[in-house]
């Protein structure tokens, strides 16, 4: 059974600084692309930081210069610093990863979801 666990959210003064991380694990045979997504209260969930298998990023318009997302194949985790916070960087955030598994004999590849973890920037 594959599992993303997340870890390093808190509570953060706006300015300061967090760094998340999101473990697979399981009978994993390849992780494809890794992101961070983020959902504030009472709005849809957001794109905020994409790492494909070859290292090449995407991020959100509102966190480009401040965020950097980053990936550990051997350690099958990706990490998301998140620098110059905001109060409105406040949800939670979730980790997705597109994961190439073993199963009975078989290969297969599904898409993953961490549980969250919550940021919350103060003013």
């Amino acid at each position: 059974q594959v599992q993303l666990v997340e870890s390093g959210g808190g509570l953060v003064q706006a300015g300061g600084s967090l760094r998340l991380s999101c473990a697979a694990s399981g009978n994993i045979f390849r992780i494809n692309g890794m992101g961070w997504y983020r959902q504030a209260p009472e709005k849809q969930r957001e794109l905020v930081a994409v790492i494909t298998g070859g290292a090449k990023t995407n991020y959100a318009d509102s966190v480009k210069g401040r965020f950097t997302i980053s990936r550990d194949n051997a350690k099958n985790t990706v990490y998301l610093q998140m620098n110059s916070l905001k109060p409105e960087d406040t949800a939670v955030y979730y980790c997705n990863a597109d994961i190439t598994y073993y199963r009975n004999g078989g290969i297969y590849s599904d898409d993953y979801w961490g549980q969250g973890t919550q940021v919350t920037v103060s003013s």
